[in-house]
Formats: structure tokens, sequence, C-alpha cells
């Protein structure tokens, strides 16, 4: 080879190039094992990673549960304490009551001794008792017997109650029907008193007209009290027995008229005013009224009036015609009725 310029020695590249090519050739491969080292270390060192990271999980979930076992644990301890200190104080209560149980022991013999006496005194009732059960036994009998006695009394009355309905309904037919031939004979009777209180009434008024103190009320008479009594007294005047003869006339006469079967009746009903009377022989007008019915229902019997034909009542003044209270009211209503009815 030349020689470089310069005076420097020319470098033979050739010489030193195989050489250079194997050394790094041997380092190229000196690298990649190293980085297949460093990458297999790498694997190796990821591989127990992620398996520390599974433990460590599983660590974690262990934890867990031991802590929830521990927190149960904790919760049984505290229930169990609480047991504890239950059954403590039971324990203590029993103790106390099993002190106050040994102080009654005494007692409760004494009580049982007692009962052992109060057992024997019963047992001895029940004997009595029994005795009496057999004696009411025996009555309960004798009254089952009596009671069937008395179920076959009610059955036959029974039967002689329907057979009295019975005749009792065919005597409602008939008593209906007599009451109708009664009610319609009651009518007849009462038609022919009013025919015959018409002849009555007529035959006063002919004996007695002209007298204008001596009227016709509907179906009764009217005589004023001053015609047949002075005032205050209840025995009859002269002018008043003279009217009284003219009318017991009548009513003989009007007897003998009258058929038996018309149970008929005069009644007199004696009237006063308003003004009160007290005296020794009439303390009301209720007195005063009655005794002047009276008065003509007597003396009517006495000029042959039948008694039983005759009805006498006072009335006070509480039935007035006129409820003024002038002196022409209080005349009419003092005054003496006659009605001819049925009894």
């Amino acid at each position: 080879m030349s020689r470089a310029r310069g005076g420097r020695r020319s470098v033979d590249y050739g010489t030193f190039w195989p050489g250079y090519v194997d050394v790094l050739s041997t380092l190229l491969l000196v690298f990649t094992f190293l980085l297949s080292i460093f990458m297999l270390a790498q694997y190796f060192v990821s591989q127990e990673s992620s398996g520390k990271d599974v433990a460590l999980r599983r660590l974690n979930q262990q934890i867990a549960e031991l802590t929830s076992l521990l927190s149960l644990a904790q919760a049984k301890s505290k229930k169990s304490a609480d047991q504890i200190a239950a059954l403590t104080a039971t324990l203590e209560t029993v103790k106390s009551d099993n002190a106050r149980l040994s102080g009654l022991a005494s007692d409760e013999a004494a009580k049982a001794v007692a009962a052992t006496t109060r057992i024997t005194t019963l047992e001895g009732d029940l004997g009595k008792q029994k005795e009496i059960s057999n004696e009411a036994l025996a009555k309960v009998d004798l009254l089952n017997q009596q009671l069937l006695s008395l179920r076959r009394q009610i059955a036959a009355l029974n039967e002689a109650l329907e057979a009295s309905e019975k005749r009792d309904q065919d005597s409602q037919v008939r008593i209906k029907e007599l009451g109708s031939r009664l009610n319609a004979a009651l009518a007849r009777q009462v038609q022919e008193l009013q025919r015959y209180r018409s002849d009555f009434f007529g035959r006063l008024r002919e004996l007695l007209k002209g007298r204008k103190d001596i009227r016709v009320e509907g179906d009764r008479f009217v005589f004023q009290s001053e015609v047949l009594f002075p005032s205050g007294s209840a025995d009859i005047s002269v002018e008043g027995l003279a009217a009284m003869d003219e009318l017991a006339r009548a009513i003989v006469e009007l007897q003998k008229s009258i058929p038996p079967e018309i149970d008929w009746a005069l009644q007199v009903d004696g009237h006063t005013d308003v003004r009160p009377i007290s005296s020794s022989i009439f303390p009301s007008n209720w007195h005063l009224s009655t005794a002047r019915a009276i008065s003509v229902v007597r003396y009517l019997i006495s000029r042959g009036v039948p008694a039983e034909r005759l009805i006498a009542a006072g009335h006070g003044e509480f039935n007035p015609l006129d409820p003024g209270t002038s002196e022409e009211a209080l005349r009419r209503n003092r005054r003496i009725e006659l009605k001819l009815t049925n009894r």
C-alpha cells in the first residue's frame, strides 16, 4: 500500500473487517441473548406479579369474610353476654325464691295438714251428699212419673179443648145470628118506642097546651123549675102538683099501650143554674138538682106510675142549655127534663 498524504500511514481495513464483523455479530448475539433473557425475566416477573394480584384479591376476600365472621362472632358474643347476664339475674331470683320457698315450706306443711283435715271433712260431707242424691233420684223418678201422667192429662185436655173450640165456633155462629136478631128486635123496639114517645109528647102537649114555661127540647120534655118548685126548695108547689097530675095520667095511659116486651123507662133529670147554693139541707147544686128529680119521681109513683119505670138523676149546673149569664139564660137552665127511653 502507498503511504497517506501528510505523512500518515494508511490503514488496511480489509484486514480488520472480518474481525469487526465478528465482533459486531458477537455483540448482536449477546444483545439478542440479553434481550431474550430480559424479556424472559419480564415474563416471569409479569407472571409472578399477576399471581400476586390474584393472591392479593383472595387475601382481601378472605379478610372480608373473616371480618364478617368476626362481626357475627362479636354479635354472638354480645348476645351470649346478655344471656349470661339474664341467666345470672334469673339465678339470683331463683336463689331468692328458693330461700323464700324454704321459709314457706313449714307453712305449707301446716297447710297440708289442714288440707288433709278438710279433705276428711269433705269426704264425710260427700257421703252425706250421696245419700241425699239417692233420695233426690228417687224423687226425680217420682216426678217423671207424675210428669208423664200430667202430659197424658194435658193431651186429654187438648182433645177436649179442640172439641170445645169446635162447639164454641158453632156457638159463635149461633150467637152472631141471635145478635143480628136481637139488634133487629132492638131496632124495632126503638122505632116503636119513638112512636110511643111521639104519642106521649103529643098527649102532654095537649094536656099542658098554652104553658110557655113547659116546652119540648129535642127528645126531652122540659119543665122550668119555677113551674114545679119554689126558689131553693125541692118541695113541689101546688101549681106544680097539678102539672104532675097531668103528667102522671099521661104516663099511666101510655103504659097501657106499650107492649110488655119493650123495656122502657122515664128518666127525670134535675138541673140548676151556675149560682151556688149552700144551706144545711142542700150543700151544693148537686144536692138540690138530685133532690128535685127524686121529688118528681116519688110523686109520680104516688100517682100510679110503676117505680121500676122511673129514673132520677141530678146534674147540678154542669149541663146548661144556655151558656150566658143573663137572668133569662139562668132561668132557662133551671129545669126538670123528662125523657122516655129504653133501658
